[in-house]
């Protein structure tokens, strides 16, 4: 490659190399702090000598990348809780997770709307970018029941940011049903969404934020999974759903052990029910519309009795809202002594224990 040639290497793992985005090894603000430093990083097969100058780093004498500045440099400087930190969103196309990923970006952070549905995803991360607050947000296509497109989108995201302090992994499925109602077919799609789809982004993340530690040190990254309060509790037919749920804060669990020694803190976030979203509220495949037809509660004849039903359910009378989710996130990024931990949002209807 030439010394001009742009490149990526991530972990030992795997090599990207482009002549067009900059992808470097870790954050590019770093590098321009060091001159003539050398860091070697330990990979599965093979020991990596990275050399750095104020503009260049060369990795075993075998290729050059070209660091580049910012692509916002000239832009405000965006401030807030999470001011310049990167965060992936999974499922920010809509609903829940683009209340996630828009109060983030509102906290100064660099988003990416990770979702299958493009059109819906541009058009969040353009309205984001409109407002000029210094970061950036970008929409990158991932389907996370597919480890290779969620390896994809961590690698884009690097490219384009350089690194990745936060991965909320919030895609999810629900399909209501009894036992013999719930087909096979319907339970691996349910399953392969909530439980493969949380493993598969930690799967493709933790490479590059144990890479990100290995430089420094004292850096620690996130992984939050959105669960639900039906991962804290069963869920009368609703199996799927729950079952999924329960295993992913088996994960998270099993996650936060393997990564502490790398400073990865992994949780999850249980929230309650947002019945304004579209999980809810959508009038073909909305909840109100299966709990109805499943008949879940007995004797409601409508949707608003449904919604009654579970309302009375909540000590705190209401339905949890991106606000309160987000208020857990930053609690669990800023907090460096919490991780393995399912934190209920769910207006006391589900308690820790």
């Amino acid at each position: 490659m030439n010394q001009n040639d742009i490149a990526q290497y991530i972990a030992g793992i795997r090599m990207i190399a482009s002549g067009t985005e900059l992808k470097t090894v870790t954050r590019t603000t770093d590098f321009k702090k060091k001159e003539a430093q050398q860091i070697n990083i330990s990979a599965p097969a093979e020991l990596v000598e990275i050399t750095i100058t104020s503009n260049y780093v060369t990795i075993n004498n075998a290729f050059t990348v070209q660091i580049k500045s910012h692509p916002n440099k000239n832009a405000s400087r965006p401030t807030g809780r999470m001011a310049n930190k990167v965060v992936i969103v999974t499922g920010a196309a809509q609903g829940f997770g683009a209340g996630i990923v828009e109060l983030l970006f509102n906290e100064g952070a660099n988003v990416v709307i990770a979702d299958l549905n493009a059109e819906k995803g541009q058009a969040a991360a353009d309205h984001l970018n409109a407002l000029g607050y210094g970061n950036t947000a970008r929409f990158i296509a991932c389907d996370v029941t597919s480890l290779e497109s969620t390896d994809q989108c961590v690698a884009e995201t690097v490219n384009t940011f350089g690194g990745i302090d936060l991965i909320v992994s919030n895609a999810g499925v629900l399909r209501a049903g009894s036992i013999e109602e719930t087909d096979a077919k319907t339970f691996d799609f349910v399953t392969k969404v909530n439980y493969y789809g949380y493993f598969n982004c930690v799967k493709s993340v933790t490479p590059v934020m144990k890479i990100q530690n290995m430089v420094q040190p004292e850096y620690y990254a996130d992984i939050i999974q959105i669960n639900s309060k039906s991962g804290l509790k069963g869920s009368n037919k609703n199996f799927s759903y729950a079952g999924g749920k329960f295993g992913g804060i088996g994960l998270t669990e099993s996650f936060a052990l393997e990564l502490a020694p790398y400073k990865i803190k992994v949780n999850s976030v249980c929230p309650g029910n947002f019945y304004e979203g579209p999980l809810w509220s959508d009038p073909v495949n909305g909840l109100f519309v299966q709990y109805l037809n499943a008949g879940k509660v007995p004797g409601a004849q409508s949707i608003e009795e449904v919604k009654q039903f579970y309302l009375k359910q909540v000590p705190l009378g209401k339905g949890c809202s991106p606000k309160d989710v987000v208020k857990a996130i930053l609690y669990l990024v800023e907090q460096e002594n919490e991780t393995g931990q399912a934190l209920p949002v769910s207006g006391g209807q589900e308690m820790l224990r």
